[in-house]
């Protein structure tokens, strides 16, 4: 049955968190991680306080084959990165386990995860796993996303929770609509391309871990009893 954990680890623990670092306050927030090939390329948003030396510091970076600025909207800029996904042995045992990243936010000293795992057993896995590698982990609130009411927000994460809450409390899902995607940007001041992001990710996550979950857990329910 699977499990949602959400974790704490230094920034300077794993490469990742090395490549974005941050010089001065501010922060970092993973928007996706979208596979390409043999590659897990990052999507993230960072303030313009911060830019120029985050900029220099990821570009001089040797796991780094390119960083890219998809967009910018009210100071803050979404980039891309071409990486060596094979140099961080955080992000390989998530992948060798099976997890899938919902959310990582990042500062100076610590990275946030919230990483769903297929069962129990493979969380433990990754525990042990990171003990080996020297990963110092701090393992928060962990919850059962199949049962409705044990997580409290489903997997959802705090940005996209107030983003899908304006939009529907704003009238964008609406016939007829009441408010655009640019409209809700504006609101939260954030991009459009982020305000899309967000709602994508929340409505996917949301369904998920609620309707799929439980229409898997009736059939494997059914499927005991027909062998009882």
């Amino acid at each position: 049955m699977a499990v949602i954990a959400h974790l704490r680890i230094p920034a300077d623990s794993f490469e990742l968190g090395r490549i974005l670092e941050l010089e001065t306050d501010g922060t970092i927030e993973l928007e996706n991680m979208v596979p390409l090939e043999q590659k897990a390329v990052p999507f993230f948003s960072v303030s313009d306080e911060v830019r120029e030396s985050f900029e220099q510091n990821v570009e001089n970076h040797p796991s780094v084959e390119g960083i890219v600025e998809v967009t910018r909207h009210d100071g803050e800029r979404l980039y891309s990165l071409d990486w060596n996904v094979s140099r961080d042995v955080f992000f390989e045992g998530v992948i060798d386990l099976q997890g899938q990243l919902l959310s990582a936010t990042g500062t100076a000293t610590t990275w946030e995860f919230e990483i769903r795992f297929p069962t129990h057993e493979a969380l433990s896995e990754f525990q042990e796993y990171c003990a080996n590698a020297h990963i110092s982990l701090e393992i928060g609130r962990i919850y059962n996303p199949v049962r409705p009411g044990t997580g409290m927000w489903y997997g959802v994460t705090r940005p996209q929770r107030e983003t899908l809450i304006r939009a529907v409390q704003g009238g964008y899902y609406s016939i007829p609509r009441r408010m655009s995607t640019q409209d809700l940007a504006d609101d939260l001041e954030i991009s459009d391309q982020a305000v899309t992001e967000r709602l994508r990710r929340a409505i996917e996550t949301l369904t998920e871990n609620t309707l799929i979950a439980m229409e898997e857990e009736l059939e494997e329910e059914f499927e005991q009893a027909k062998e009882s």
